[in-house]
């Protein structure tokens, strides 16, 4: 009989678990180990990352989470004080009812159980108790609790409640030994317990970092966590460096008193068997008026909008638009442009700006005549494929700018449209990143905040700079490591930390639309400020085939309408989707580089770039966009080169000609032309 780890705390025991998903699962893989379970504190952040990377390893991944237990009602904000606030409880998924449950249950902890932590009681607990394995947990578990306290009746009576809230067989004593002395008393009375009540243990270690030499970066964690220092004497600490992922021979020698109970361990290893599905579009219902289906008011939109967008076309835009919506129905991305067109249209509706369209959307035929973009992907030549390609089946990404000032009205309508359960916004992780967490961990260790702060600056501000990628390319750094055993210290405190999410918060644009109530797909949590939140990131959110919008406040639009407004009350009468493209006079004045609150042209280097480009028309300031990041930055001299001296262009072949002419030679956006 083997043995299976079922209290394992990951990093996304926020500040509490130092355990990097993907190192503990090969881990788990190293010791021999066929399962592995993640049981955060009071979260499910971690559970997909878990299971991809479990399953990449050939490890069965068992989905749980050590939950809070309110004292009485979850709802009571008064009952309980000090430790007895709350009682940790560890609840497993043994099917898919019981993850489906154990969402439920933990968002039901942040919804309306929030009181410190996030907290659920028993009555939620019979509620969705179908498909769940619960263990007693560690010494704040509820029977621990009263073991401690001399209390063994009072232990018995809710050892028994839970079985009978769980069920016979699903509910388990815990075992548990990282050298403190009350965990002894405490497993004195559960063996009596289990011989006398016929409920079965567990033995468990509760894993808090993967590797025993981590015990000391995992100790300057909890004092970032609490505002320590390392020199503090009264600070939260995890004594005796036990926390970390034992191979099933140190756990049978730290318990040769209870084989039963580590072979129990395997034993609900076996039962529990979750199936996540990816890809699979789970896209909400848009109601239609009386008389149509999806497709045929989709297709009167889009026939509306072709007349209007298109009045003296020749069938070519036709036969374009009747490609796409083919592609759009067969790909089930139909309810979709409703919904999309749906809130557009309210917020145009409602005088509330939104944005011409950005990214690959706009370079559909479909998406103008909706007007849910406003440029002509035909007088552009935009390819719908870079948006839309069965051959790559993925969600279209349709990101919409909104004034700044009244986006939020528009998430309102779609909150009242679709139901305050099902739309929801979306939670992003702030992490340990390398300068910072240099920092951190130095004040933790408490060095000379000059020292730190050197080092710290000795990183470069780089996107995806790790402290790796850093001594690579800093050979001062890599010196005063090998030089000043402080630095060694404190860079190696830091690598061990590095990456690690720190804190929540909301993401600043993210929705996601659900055609249930959203707990039935993930957990939900709340951001600081209350808001409801998955307690996924958007890309899981994609990846499980939920609706994701990105509803984007972008200030220059208010700017923009706020101008509108000025010339309006000066009897100036403009509309800004029928301005002049081609006025001398603005890309003279962009040529100069004064572009100040010029959306997407005020970057410093940007209004560089615009003074050495002096573009002449829009298509010079797209093709300037186009190419200032990285990749076709270095074509720039090339490209300004040929567009003020044309006659040096040439092309290897005649073909590319037409492709490469607008652009000068260089290749500047995807290669291929409308056919």
């Amino acid at each position: 009989m083997a043995f299976t780890h079922l209290h394992v705390h990951t990093e996304y025991s926020l500040l509490d678990g130092a355990s990097k998903i993907k190192e503990l699962a090969a881990r788990a893989k190293e010791l021999g180990m066929d399962s592995l379970a993640i049981t955060d504190h009071g979260v499910m952040f971690g559970v997909i990352d878990f299971y991809k990377a479990c399953r990449a390893e050939g490890i069965n991944p068992i989905l749980g989470c050590e939950v809070y237990v309110a004292p009485g009602s979850r709802l009571d904000r008064e009952a309980g004080a000090g430790e007895d606030r709350y009682h940790h409880l560890v609840l497993l998924a043994e099917n898919n009812q019981g993850y489906q449950n154990l969402m439920k249950i933990v968002s039901r902890g942040f919804i309306d159980g929030y009181y410190y932590k996030p907290r659920v009681d028993k009555e939620t607990l019979r509620e969705f108790h179908e498909g769940i394995i619960a263990l007693s947990a560690c010494l704040a578990g509820e029977v621990a609790r009263n073991l401690s306290r001399g209390s063994y009746e009072e232990a018995c009576r809710t050892a028994r409640e839970y079985e009978e809230i769980f069920g016979r067989g699903n509910y388990f004593l815990e075992l548990q030994d990282h050298g403190i002395a009350m965990q002894r008393t405490v497993n004195n009375g559960l063996l009596r317990m289990s011989q006398e009540l016929g409920i079965p243990l567990v033995a468990t270690n509760d894993i808090h970092y993967i590797q025993k030499e981590d015990a000391e970066a995992h100790d300057i964690l909890l004092c970032l966590q609490t505002g320590k220092k390392l020199s503090d004497e009264n600070r939260m600490r995890y004594e005796g460096g036990q926390y970390y992922l034992k191979s099933e021979a140190e756990m049978r020698e730290l318990f040769p008193y209870a084989a039963q109970a580590l072979d129990n361990t395997h034993r609900i290893a076996q039962r529990c068997h979750v199936e996540i599905e990816f890809g699979v579009t789970k896209l909400p219902h848009f109601d239609v008026p009386e008389g149509y289906d999806s497709w045929t008011y989709l297709n009167y939109l889009c026939r509306t909008g072709l007349a209007r967008r298109y009045p003296h076309d020749d069938g070519t835009v036709e036969k374009q638009l009747d490609y796409e919506l083919g592609v759009i129905r067969k790909m089930g991305y139909v309810d979709y442009f409703l919904i999309v067109w749906d809130f557009i249209n309210y917020a145009k509706s409602n005088g509330i700006a939104v944005g011409p369209g950005r990214g690959s959307a706009a370079g559909s035929v479909v998406s103008y005549c909706l007007e849910i973009t406003d440029i002509d992907p035909i007088r552009y030549q935009l390819l719908f494929e870079r948006f839309l390609n069965p051959e790559r089946v993925s969600m279209p990404d349709i990101d919409v700018d909104f004034c700044f000032e009244r986006r939020g009205e528009v998430i309102d309508y779609v909150t009242r449209k679709y139901g305050a359960d099902r739309v929801v916004q979306i939670v992003t992780f702030g992490t340990l990143a390398a300068r910072g967490v240099i920092r951190d961990v130095g004040r933790v260790m408490d060095l000379p905040y000059a020292l730190c702060d050197q080092i710290a600056k000795m990183i470069p501000q780089e996107l995806n700079i790790t402290i790796d990628i850093a001594l690579e390319k800093n050979s001062e750094l890599r010196k005063l490591q090998e030089e000043d055993p402080r630095v060694a210290k404190l860079i190696e405190m830091s690598k061990r930390l590095e990456g690690l999410p720190r804190h929540t918060s909301m993401h600043a644009a993210g929705v996601v639309i659900g055609q249930k109530p959203m707990d039935e797909f993930v957990p939900l949590s709340r951001s600081s400020d209350g808001q409801l939140t998955t307690q996924f990131p958007m890309t899981t959110i994609e990846e499980l085939g939920l609706l994701k919008m990105d509803f984007l406040g972008l200030r220059t639009l208010t700017v923009i309408q706020n101008a509108v407004e000025l010339l309006k009350k000066q009897g100036i009468e403009l509309d800004i989707n029928s301005i002049d493209y081609n006025d001398k006079k603005v890309y003279d004045s962009i040529g100069t580089g004064k572009n100040d609150g010029v959306f997407q042209l005020e970057s410093s280097g940007m209004k560089s770039f615009m003074k050495e480009l002096k573009p002449q028309s829009l298509e010079d300031v797209i093709a300037g966009i186009s190419l200032y990041r990285p990749g076709p930055m270095d074509f720039i001299p090339q490209y300004i080169r040929g567009k003020n001296h044309p006659e040096l262009v040439t092309y290897h072949c005649p073909e590319l000609e037409p492709i490469l002419k607008p652009t000068y030679g260089c290749i500047v956006y995807q290669g291929a032309t409308r056919s």
